[in-house]
């Protein structure tokens, strides 16, 4: 037991510095290249800031018509165009039509940034196997850190506000559309490739035209996955000034105000499952 004990000691008296490493990375960042985060700061806020702005401008009613019209649109199902709607009127009657549009646009430009990250890489990846077995590890890593993990980098780099959150969430949604792009891809039939082959088709034209089109459920279940995962992050962003649903989540939980919290918290839901409709039949349908 004491060489045990010795050992033990010997381990924990000989910390490996990694808080000190991060830290350093962080500061080395900060100062050779804060003027890149504060430029990429102050675009992403402007745009985030001005299209909710934007958004508000416009009567609750009519922007309630507009999406539930775009909502038909793409799914073509009015039990759902229903749902979205009168989803929308209920979170209008609590008095959280700003909240809610605030997430929304947060969480549009997490996934729009998700995908244009993540589509891409998981196209590589299918192409180049050794490219897959690199990111994989990376991938469970990410999904499996708690989110308060993300927060903390991307609030020394970034300050307080949206832009962080945007980034915190990105981080953690980016993962989806990577592994289902990969996996939609890599599933395609062997002999949809070969036809396409038969035919003359180049690599590129076998992507585009075979491979891709005949991956697109698979990826759209990874846009639907990304924006659930955007979703889930509006509370945890919001603890860095991102707005939102989560502020009056976060406010709520800070005065153990159950009311608030309640109806925020249904807010959230109502909005989760009319994103998660709308992009599920879409991708159903193709």
């Amino acid at each position: 037991m004491e060489q045990l004990q010795k050992l033990q000691d010997l381990i924990t008296e000989h910390k490996i510095p990694i808080g000190q490493w991060s830290k350093a990375i962080i500061e080395w960042l900060t100062a050779n290249f804060e003027w890149l985060f504060d430029a990429i700061s102050s675009v992403l806020k402007t745009l985030i800031d001005g299209s909710s702005d934007l958004l508000l401008l416009v009567p609750p009613l009519v922007l309630l018509v507009i999406i539930a019209a775009l909502a038909h649109l793409i799914q073509r199902n009015w039990k759902i165009t229903l749902f979205v709607a009168v989803g929308l009127l209920f979170i209008l009657n609590l008095g959280l039509w700003g909240a809610m549009v605030e997430t929304l646009v947060l969480v549009v430009y997490a996934t729009l940034v998700s995908l244009a990250i993540g589509v891409p890489i998981g196209i590589l990846a299918a192409r180049r196997p050794a490219v897959w077995h690199a990111i994989a590890p990376v991938l469970d890593m990410m999904q499996t850190l708690p989110t308060f993990v993300y927060l903390v980098p991307m609030l020394a780099l970034f300050g307080l506000g949206t832009v962080p959150g945007m980034f915190a969430t990105v981080i953690f949604a980016v993962a989806a559309p990577i592994r289902l792009t990969y996996l939609g891809i890599s599933q395609v039939p062997v002999a949809l490739i070969e036809a396409g082959e038969s035919f003359g088709s180049t690599r590129w034209q076998l992507l585009f035209k075979v491979k891709l089109p005949a991956a697109l459920p698979t990826i759209m279940a990874g846009i639907t996955q990304c924006i659930m995962l955007s979703l889930s992050m509006v509370v945890i962003a919001s603890m860095v000034g991102a707005g939102g649903l989560g502020a009056p989540t976060v406010r709520a939980l800070a005065t153990n105000n159950i009311p608030l919290g309640t109806e925020a918290g249904l807010a959230i839901v109502i909005l989760a499952i009319a994103l998660d409709r709308v992009m599920k039949q879409r991708s159903v349908r193709k």
